[in-house]
């Protein structure tokens, strides 16, 4: 059995698929590619989207992290992430895809609208995994990658503050659902708290996360001020990550 996982290292959607094979305890070989230049690599596995992560089982290719999630539970079983109660099971996915589709999105492009300023702490989070080249070479044209980037995401002035907003109604609804109960459906750890927790994850630099973070005067003074205020809502996500990043079934 072979599996690789195509991904960016700083991805959180690559950290959600990361986590869920580590929580699972599937070996698989992670395959870092540097944005922009995983093009061709990516469209020969999937033929069209060159989006990460993607999964390689011995040849049977899967892309996006839901999708992975998907494939993962049902090929293997043990260790479940995706609740077996129908009704827990909707609960689950429906909370899944609103994080996909909203708050991942949010964190992107806040994060990098703000940290595109400051080429010295982005290059090592993109080119992280790569090789070391690769740091120097977009030094030299971070320019040009800044501008596509930018172009890439849709990022602006007008999309930050926009999600920025996102994130802060997402954290203040998972919070309310927090100090409800422990899970975000039914009464075990699922697929739900493990995506809330890693696509919030660069918001609360974990050390499981293989990128170098930057030190904390090289964070943008805007993204300090945000994490000062939303630090109780934050940290809420930073215990779910921190008890079952382990892989463990607690």
């Amino acid at each position: 059995m072979a599996i690789k996982l195509y991904q960016f290292a700083i991805s959180h959607y690559c950290e959600k698929v990361r986590w869920a094979l580590d929580y699972k305890k599937i070996n698989y070989e992670a395959v870092t590619l540097l944005p922009g230049q995983h093009v061709n690599v990516i469209r020969q596995l999937t033929g069209s989207d060159t989006s990460v992560p993607v999964l390689d089982h011995d040849g049977h290719i899967v892309q996006g992290s839901a999708q992975i999630l998907d494939y993962l539970d049902e090929t293997f079983p043990e260790n479940p992430l995706t609740p077996s109660d129908p009704e827990i099971r909707e609960q689950a996915l429906s909370w899944e895809k609103r994080l996909d589709d909203e708050a991942g999105p949010a964190v992107r492009c806040y994060s990098y609208h703000h940290f595109l300023k400051r080429p010295k702490a982005v290059v090592p989070l993109l080119t992280a995994g790569t090789p070391f080249y690769n740091r120097f070479l977009v030094s030299l044209a971070f320019s040009r990658v800044d501008e596509v980037m930018r172009k890439w995401m849709n990022i602006n002035d007008k999309t930050a503050d926009k999600s920025r907003k996102v994130m802060e109604d997402m954290l203040t609804e998972l919070a309310d659902a927090y100090g409800k109960q422990p899970f975000l459906a039914g009464d075990r750890f699922s697929r739900a708290d493990l995506t809330a927790a890693a696509l919030f994850a660069p918001m609360f630099q974990p050390e499981a996360y293989p990128v170098p973070w930057p030190k904390e005067r090289q964070i943008p003074k805007e993204i300090r001020a945000w994490l000062e205020q939303w630090n109780d809502h934050i940290g809420i996500l930073a215990d779910k990550y921190e008890q079952h990043r382990s892989g463990t079934t607690q």
